[in-house]
């Protein structure tokens, strides 16, 4: 919305949120006549797995450039350097890293949050001493309440609907949130082998459905895109499979509301090396890929490469399903194109056209 929709479209916040809320009735729409499940069903199966492997590569970046590990260099033509690995955080995050594979090669439950909680522990030891820890910082307090809802709640633009300039911003979010949602769920969901035979999620319309209903719900409130999110691959490298586990994750989300001074002062030390350990154990996927049919292969690489290198999940599942039908096409494989796919590859299409490009 802040990028994207207000600075590279030019419209107002309101209407984005607006943008949203109308995404989010749709969606609820489309779930409920199984017309999302339908799509869904049609991603063929190596770019359903190239969404995982993206998916790692995606966290693993983000990892990387939390930790500093990995940083934006000053030098002109140069996109990504390496960071100052000899600097104590840097320190601290490769050995957080070890450590934490190290927990999960020995099948130690809770391997993750153990690394996390042990760095920060650290990391608040260590400037207690008087390193130099520029980034750690102690809590404010233990609790605080949430700040009021009341300067975004329910601030909609109506009358931006009826505009020329809305329906680009509509399509935008729209289209990024469905592939978005769609190659996030079938991408954890693959890795934490819930798919079936054929590669499909099944009952995939219930996630989909409390997606589309958080998206209408949380426009209210005044927030972006409410949507599945690629972290929930850490909480399945802990051995979260069930709808208990998202009833629990929202309950301790719910509460971490009221302890944000606690939360906010875990480093980017701590949590980025976890980021990283879930992409490592994402790529397993790459082995589902079929490297000898280049016509699976070459879409699935471009969802790879674009989902990670574009810092987008939207653009790398978008750019898949453009590619596989054109590549299936003129490699005269037209038959092998589903009905799905081919919805699919002109949505998104439509998607490049209007999408405000830096």
């Amino acid at each position: 919305i802040a990028f994207t929709v207000v600075l590279g479209m030019g419209a107002s916040w309101q209407a984005g949120i607006t943008a949203v809320f109308v995404s989010g009735v749709i969606f609820v729409l489309i779930t409920a006549f199984k017309l999302r499940s339908w799509l869904a069903g049609a991603v063929p199966k190596s770019l359903k797995f190239s969404f995982v492997v993206g998916i790692g590569l995606f966290l693993t970046l983000i990892g990387l450039m939390d930790t500093g590990i990995v940083v934006k260099p000053e030098a002109p033509g140069v996109p990504l350097a390496v960071g100052h690995l000899a600097s104590p955080e840097q320190i601290l995050a490769i050995l957080a890293f070890i450590f934490m594979a190290v927990l999960i090669i020995r099948k130690v439950n809770g391997a993750i949050m153990m690394g996390i909680i042990g760095t920060t522990l650290l990391a608040f030891i260590l400037k207690a001493t008087g390193m130099d820890l520029p980034n750690v910082g102690y809590p404010d307090g233990f609790f605080a309440m949430p700040p009021s809802l009341s300067p975004v709640f329910m601030k909609f633009d109506f009358g931006a609907v009826f505009t020329t300039a809305f329906l680009p911003v509509l399509l935008v979010i729209f289209i990024m949130d469905f592939v978005d949602t769609m190659g996030t769920i079938i991408g954890v969901s693959a890795r934490a082998n819930l798919l079936d035979e054929d590669g499909n999620l099944p009952e995939i319309e219930k996630p989909m459905m409390a997606d589309a209903i958080a998206t209408v719900v949380g426009a209210c409130c005044g927030t972006t895109t409410t949507g599945t999110f690629i972290e929930s691959a850490s909480g399945i490298e802990e051995g979260g499979r069930t709808g208990l586990t998202t009833l629990t994750t929202g309950v301790m989300f719910l509460l971490a509301l009221f302890f944000t001074p606690i939360l906010t002062a875990v480093p980017k030390c701590a949590y980025g090396p976890a980021l990283i350990i879930v992409g490592v154990l994402m790529m397993d996927s790459i082995r589902r890929i079929d490297f000898f049919d280049l016509t699976e292969l070459v879409p699935a690489f471009v969802v790879i490469v674009l989902m990670s290198f574009t810092y987008n999940i939207g653009i790398g599942c978008t750019a898949g399903f453009v590619t596989y039908p054109v590549v299936k096409v003129l490699a005269g494989r037209a038959n092998e194109v589903s009905k799905g796919a081919w919805i699919l590859g002109i949505i998104s299409l439509l998607m490049f056209v209007v999408y405000p490009y830096h």
